[in-house]
């Protein structure tokens, strides 16, 4: 560890009230999804360090032991956990919202079901937590783990915050202007793009509310028999303390928060880049002038599962290029592989997007990847596949940190163009470099953000000062609209009135002309 890290982590612990040095945390992080769970690591490794005893509930165990960390594996999350199985198959907006809000649900059953978990948490013993830290992905009945404890509760947002989420804090959330993470974008400055996100938003929420919640409370009620009478689910996953979320305005669209939802995107990214292995660095280096492209799906996404089509696609555009291509490619082998091209299982992607000689990141479009490229100012090429990577992509095209392709559609000529657009366009590297510059410009470190906020909530018992009023609220009292639909009522009333007087009227003076008539008639 470097000697300013050792500095700041002194500093901090000197900084630290003495209760707070072995405070003793529930960290949760079920989804069988790496980035949410790695994103969220170097910060409990932080707290670690700084003596507080961390409890981790992941299918990601520690390869090797780190002081202060206890891992309570869940591998059974893994099982019957296709990704791309399920984001193959069409389906409409209620069907999407109903394959989430299902495998959430199973994925909670699983995890509360899971030995260990019923074991050194659940069980007889009861330890003690002071405070409770989990990924906010709609694992709601987890969240009776903070009542179950009687401890605060932390939650992380490792791919920014969405309708829930704000919801949950009471948080403001035009969506005349701003999207949840969604495969679906819409372009929000035309009419019909507010009009369709409005429909999905909707029907997101009304699947949610009618379909789920009542699983959700039936689960907590299941698993908390003796706290579910005193402690409802709905109070629990409202007293959240606090959120930290992966975003930051040069991120994606600036945006309002409340108080307690803090902005620590790129907490995870290392501030102090590692030398390369050997191999790797001489392969660089031999690109020259050229430089070197690295190309990435991600941890979802398998380059080794692409149809041979779009592998040929792949291969044949790279063979042309006058860069050398480090490929994150799960085998051994690729056949027909060009010698311009590395292979490899795993690169060290943060040091990789930290050398000088990369001129450019193909990346599926993660929001930690996008994330590192920004930190590096790095343009990029996405090949979205799923989820929020195509909100992503299209927030790096369209202030032209990057452009965007269709990986199913793209052909050869497609790929090869974009590339050597991004290549020798110097606008986008300028861009980059602006991006980059207004990324890293902030008053402290997301990391030491996130720590000073989660001492600020142990120092102050969970902080209930800082949460909105708006948290609490009903819908129809949170959008006023029983005090809307009073005023309605209330011109409904008047406008009834106006008419009926107007009829009334009109009847009257029909009379009066009908009689005067009859009367002309037999003075007649």
């Amino acid at each position: 560890m470097s000697s300013p890290k050792m500095l700041g982590i002194f500093l901090l612990a000197c900084l630290l009230p003495a209760g707070l040095e072995s405070a003793r945390i529930l960290a949760i992080f079920p989804l069988p999804s790496p980035s949410h769970y790695f994103f969220a690591l170097p910060y409990l490794k932080s707290l670690a360090s700084l003596g507080h005893d961390i409890t981790t509930v992941s299918p990601y165990p520690q390869k090797t032991p780190i002081h202060n960390i206890h891992d309570v594996p869940i591998p059974e999350v893994f099982e019957n956990f296709n990704v791309l199985k399920s984001v193959s198959i069409p389906k409409s907006t209620w069907q999407s919202s109903d394959f989430v809000n299902e495998y959430a649900i199973n994925l909670t059953n699983i995890v509360l079901n899971n030995n260990g978990v019923r074991r050194e948490i659940l069980g007889p013993k009861r330890p003690h937590f002071d405070l409770v830290i989990m990924d906010l992905w709609r694992i709601d009945a987890l969240s009776g783990l903070a009542a179950y404890f009687e401890a605060p509760i932390i939650g992380m947002a490792p791919y920014g915050t969405d309708w829930k989420i704000d919801e949950l804090m009471g948080n403001v959330s035009p969506i005349s202007y701003l999207q949840p993470p969604s495969s679906q974008f819409h372009d929000l400055e035309t009419y019909t793009g507010r009009l369709t996100h409005f429909w999905e938003r909707s029907i997101s929420w009304i699947n949610y509310k009618w379909r789920h919640v009542k699983k959700q409370e039936a689960l907590y009620r299941k698993f908390f028999p003796h706290i579910a009478d005193r402690h409802p689910l709905s109070e629990n996953f409202r007293n959240f303390a606090l959120v930290l979320v992966n975003q930051h305005f040069t991120l994606a669209a600036p945006r309002p928060y409340v108080p307690n939802m803090i902005e620590v995107g790129g907490l995870h990214v290392d501030q102090n880049p590692k030398a390369l292995p050997t191999d790797l660095e001489d392969f660089i280096q031999g690109a020259g002038e050229a430089g070197v492209i690295f190309f990435s799906l991600g941890t979802n996404v398998k380059s080794n599962s692409l149809s041979e089509d779009r592998r040929k696609v792949l291969l044949e555009t790279f063979a042309t290029l006058p860069q050398r291509v480090l490929w994150k490619f799960e085998d051994d082998q690729l056949p027909g592989k060009p010698p311009n091209v590395f292979i490899s299982k795993f690169f060290p992607q943060q040091d990789i997007l930290a050398h000088p000689k990369v001129q450019l990141f193909i990346t599926h479009g993660g929001l930690l990847s996008t994330v590192e490229s920004i930190h590096h100012g790095k343009p990029m090429l996405g090949l979205p596949c799923l989820f929020d990577q195509f909100r992503n992509m299209e927030y790096v095209q369209r202030v032209g940190l990057g452009l965007t392709l269709s990986l199913k559609e793209m052909t050869r000529e497609d790929f090869n163009s974009t590339i050597n657009r991004l290549t020798t366009d110097m606008k986008f590297k300028e861009k980059a470099r602006i991006t980059a510059a207004r990324y890293r410009d902030r008053p402290v470190k997301p990391l030491d953000a996130a720590i000073w906020w989660t001492h600020y909530i142990l120092r102050h018992k969970g902080a209930a000062h800082m949460r909105v009023r708006g948290a609490e609220l009903s819908f129809l009292r949170y959008h006023s609209l029983d005090v809307l639909g009073t005023y309605l009522i209330a011109l409904l009333v008047v406008l009834s009135v106006f008419a009926y007087c107007v009829a009334k009227t009109l009847k009257i003076c029909l009379l009066l002309l009908r009689g005067k008539e009859n009367q002309k008639k037999k003075d007649l």
